[in-house]
């Protein structure tokens, strides 16, 4: 039986900081990681999607964390394909590059930037949540293959927005693909009224890692804020659910992160004390 990790999908939501969840005293960059590293033992990094990381970043990540802690990053906005503003590139990659040599200079200082991450055993996978206009098809494996060749080695979980991956005449083909590459495939839970609705299928494409993101059930997830899409607060009922699942994917994978992003408030960290809690795994770090 693989071990299951339970985080969320954020420790720096301002959403999260505002809620009263972090105690006076630790409110500050260090007093966060710490206290939630003390709670949790896996997180994603959520905004090396919307702007790189860096390497000073990272190893203060490492120093703030104990051993055993895990970071899933997600991957920068450019990488996986979505609109990505100027002013999200660093100042030096605005003006005068673009295109392929753009491409390769992102790519190599997002590397970069994690290394420090995968050099002291606290990189848990790098998360690349593809657009839902990326749908299956020739072009988008050769795209994924594209993204292998430039991480070969390094671990690696894909989330599709689009349905049809995930549909009962298309599940095997994606299965086969993503085990093909090597690529952790991501399940997802969210509301199921949607024609953007992914199915709750829980995949394992590689028996190191599966990941499970938790989005919440809210009906705006196609078309309201950001606020709106994710607000929900989970019952015990609908976590509950899950319970199974999550232990027969532990049966398949040696590791399973299960991340909320329901971030609302503190919905998304209650939520995950409350999943811990069904599974019976422990809280923090050993």
């Amino acid at each position: 039986m693989g071990e299951i990790l339970v985080g969320t999908c954020s420790w720096t939501d301002s959403a999260l900081v505002s809620s009263g969840w972090y105690p006076p005293g630790q409110r500050d960059a260090e007093g966060r990681l710490r206290y939630y590293a003390g709670r949790f033992p896996v997180v994603e990094v959520d905004a090396s999607y919307y702007a790189l990381p860096s390497v000073r970043n990272s190893r203060l990540w490492v120093d703030r964390t104990p051993d055993g802690f895990r970071f899933d990053v997600k991957a920068f906005s450019l990488l996986t394909g979505h609109p990505t503003r100027p002013g999200a590139l660093p100042a030096d990659l605005r003006d005068g590059v673009s295109g392929t040599e753009l491409l390769d200079e992102v790519w190599e200082r997002f590397r970069g930037a994690v290394e420090p991450l995968r050099e002291a055993g606290r990189l848990g996978t790098l998360l690349f949540q593809f657009p839902p206009w990326f749908g299956p098809g020739a072009r988008a494996e050769a795209f994924l293959e594209a993204c292998r060749a430039r991480i070969r080695g390094w671990p690696v979980a894909v989330e599709f927005r689009h349905p049809g991956w995930w549909r009962d005449d298309q599940q095997g083909w994606t299965s086969a693909l993503l085990a093909d590459l090597g690529m952790s495939a991501v399940a997802v839970d969210m509301a199921q009224t949607l024609p953007v609705s992914i199915r709750p299928v829980t995949p394992v494409t590689d028996g190191r890692l599966a990941v499970v993101r938790f989005h919440g059930r809210n009906s705006a997830w196609g078309s309201g804020s950001k606020e709106e899409r994710f607000r929900h607060t989970y019952t015990r009922e609908e976590l509950a659910e899950w319970v199974p699942r999550l232990r027969g994917m532990a049966e398949r994978a040696d590791e399973v992160h299960v991340l909320f992003n329901n971030c609302c408030a503190d919905a998304a960290v209650r939520a995950a004390e409350s999943m811990g809690e069904l599974l019976a795994v422990p809280s923090g770090t050993a």
